[in-house]
């Protein structure tokens, strides 16, 4: 009897071996990783899964650094679970394979060409989700842009921004679940005003701010204008998807903000069709290894005036 009880143990763990490498191959080759391969240390495999998309770094010091966002959010993202992959140009159709939402801080991404436009509507056409920031939603053909993906757009070459400027938020859906630690507060970054906005359905305004008074706002000064906001949408012979706007960004400081954190954290599990609080609430499982759910996700003090960016 003790012989049997023996085996069927040896068995039952040998199964559980199997199957779990049969698990880590499934992942890895969604991953594009070789089978068998281990996932990165502290990675949550079942994560919801986020690609960055950035850019070269343009602007001054400190200003539009797409490519520290790229460093510095995907160790942030991975530490609050989330399965990460990204690159500096638009992702293929390969990359989005499985993508819950694309995560856009790239200066000009208006600027597609036809293949790049036939791989992005597929991908929200199946309900994938999109997050941008900043300047990302600037191009050649705003009505394009926010009608198909974001729900606002600007169109380059317009004087439309307040350059450094206070921008004093207005909480205008204080009951919306991913303003839940956004208050009316003022930072320092950029304001756009002049913007293309789908119709048919309407974006969901979260917040405002007041344009200041800038040489380069003009007579926009003091008009009330959406500084961040969701979009709900379905593009013909498609599912719903959704995106979430952030305005801000041009100073990448703010990036450490911990409230702007947070709501950025939850716009993405929202645009994601995840559970809001997925992200922001992550806690890794103990004993796993890496630096799973400490939310340290910057690197600072690289003497460009960057802070460490924490999710805490």
């Amino acid at each position: 009897m003790g012989r049997r009880t023996d085996f069927t143990r040896r068995a039952l763990a040998a199964l559980c071996l199997i199957l779990m490498s049969l698990a880590t191959q499934r992942f890895a080759s969604a991953q594009g990783e070789p089978p068998g391969a281990p996932p990165p240390q502290g990675q949550n495999p079942n994560g919801m899964h986020i690609y960055i998309w950035a850019g070269l770094k343009s602007h001054n010091i400190g200003q539009h650094d797409y490519p520290q966002f790229l460093a510095d959010w995907s160790k942030l993202l991975t530490e609050r679970g989330a399965v990460v992959d990204g690159a500096l140009h638009a992702p293929s159709a390969a990359d989005l394979e499985h993508t819950d939402v694309i995560l856009l801080f790239k200066g000009d991404a208006g600027y597609l060409t036809d293949n790049e436009k036939s791989i992005l509507e597929a991908y929200v056409k199946r309900g994938g989700g999109i997050v941008s920031i900043h300047d990302s939603l600037c191009g050649p053909d705003p009505e394009y842009f926010a009608t198909t993906f974001t729900g606002g757009a600007k169109k380059h070459g317009q004087t439309n921004y307040t350059l450094e400027a206070d921008i004093p938020y207005t909480v205008v859906d204080k009951t919306n679940p991913i303003m839940k630690d956004f208050s009316d507060m003022t930072i320092q970054d950029e304001a756009f005003f002049l913007m293309t906005w789908a119709k048919d359905p309407a974006v969901h305004v979260l917040a405002t701010a007041v344009i200041a008074g800038t040489p380069s706002a003009g007579t926009h000064k003091g008009e009330v204008a959406p500084q961040m906001w969701t979009y709900e949408h379905t593009l013909p012979g498609g599912q719903p998807a959704r995106a979430f706007v952030w305005m801000q960004g041009h100073i990448y400081t703010n990036f450490a903000n911990p409230d702007i954190q947070k709501t950025l954290l939850r716009g993405l599990a929202w645009a994601g069709n995840k559970p809001v609080e997925e992200l922001v609430s992550y806690k890794a499982p103990p004993g796993r290894g890496g630096r799973g759910g400490s939310g340290r996700g910057g690197r600072g003090g690289s003497g460009r005036g960057q802070q460490t960016a924490s999710a805490n």
